[in-house]
């Protein structure tokens, strides 16, 4: 498209005719999912946005239908349940294969009342623009709350994305048109990238690993990130919180409890994104985040002595990049 008005207005365009269309044929099995009353759960405010969010979002990757071809049914359902019970945090990215797609047939009608994030792994202007395209299409919306640079690894890409044709660029304009409320940076490599990317450009959050395994690595993120992010009043979303479940092997944690106690109980993290795999997972997720309370020093530290055991096979993902 040529212009940043005809841009915006293609889009709006584009995502009403296409919300008019999902809205008539989901729309008697919505006003069941809202006869009942949403269950409740602690919410922060995440950093300077301003915005309180739940502390435990719906994450869009993962072994799970949500990012699984051909899983449409049990992807829907999932993001259903999600809603009835009181999540209002969905977290997805444009290379999650069909999550945005599934998001986009169910959350439109609830739009206002959540907080939809999704990312960007290009690191030229053009390109971030023409997948910030894409995925207000496939989410069916015509705005972002929260877009995000996804898995940054390197300087290299740091300096790519704040050159004068870099991704920054396009975050920025699509902040100007109102098509992106809030902008950020993740990654699961470097923490030293991250806190790099945070001292160069005012992102209003970050979402980086943190769980328990993550402190015995020999580049933890939590000590290098989290003051950079406390001092600028960045939001800071927990993923990686269960590892993907490899932190409950044997000899590891005893469950959801710890791992999600552990995340949630950092001084300066805000709110975690986990993954389902199933309904009942999900279910689970979401007793562990209502139930939460803050853990004390010493729970935090027995929780870290069981992660010892695990940590390598628990900090498996800070080897991509």
């Amino acid at each position: 498209m040529s212009g940043n008005t005809t841009r915006r207005n293609f889009l709006i365009t584009g995502v009403a005719v296409t919300g008019s269309i999902v809205g008539a044929s989901t729309l008697q099995q919505q006003v069941a999912d809202t006869a009942k009353p949403p269950a409740t759960m602690p919410e922060r405010v995440l950093g300077r946005t301003g915005v309180k969010v739940p502390i435990f979002g719906l994450g869009g990757a993962g072994q799970t239908p949500l990012s699984s071809e051909g899983k449409e049914r049990d992807a829907v359902a999932i993001i259903r349940k999600a809603l009835l019970l009181g999540i209002r945090y969905f977290d997805t990215a444009a290379d999650y294969g069909p999550s945005e797609d599934y998001l986009g047939k169910v959350l439109p009608s609830y739009r206002s009342k959540i907080f939809l994030a999704s990312k960007t792994d290009k690191r030229d202007r053009d390109g971030a623009w023409r997948e910030l395209e894409r995925s207000l299409k496939r989410l069916n919306t015509d705005h972002l709350d929260l877009w995000q640079l996804h898995h940054v690894s390197s300087r290299e890409e740091l300096n790519t994305i704040f050159s004068s044709s870099g991704a920054v660029k396009a975050l920025e304009e699509a902040m100007q048109q109102k098509l992106v409320r809030f902008v950020g940076i993740t990654g699961h490599h470097d923490p030293e990238v991250i806190a790099e990317g945070l001292r160069r450009y005012p992102f209003h959050t970050t979402l980086i690993p943190v769980n328990a395994a993550d402190k015995h690595h020999p580049r933890p993120f939590l000590p290098v990130v989290l003051p950079i992010a406390q001092q600028k009043n960045v939001g800071v979303i927990a993923m990686k919180v269960p590892a993907y479940g490899r932190l409950f092997k044997p000899g590891g944690l005893s469950g959801m409890q710890q791992a999600m106690g552990y995340s949630l109980s950092q001084a300066g993290v805000h709110c975690c994104v986990i993954a389902a795999e199933t309904i009942k997972q999900l279910e689970d997720n979401v007793n562990v985040a209502q139930a939460f309370q803050p853990l004390g020093d010493k729970e935090l530290a027995a929780i870290e002595q069981r992660s010892a055991a695990v940590w390598k096979d628990g900090t498996f993902f800070r080897a991509w990049a």
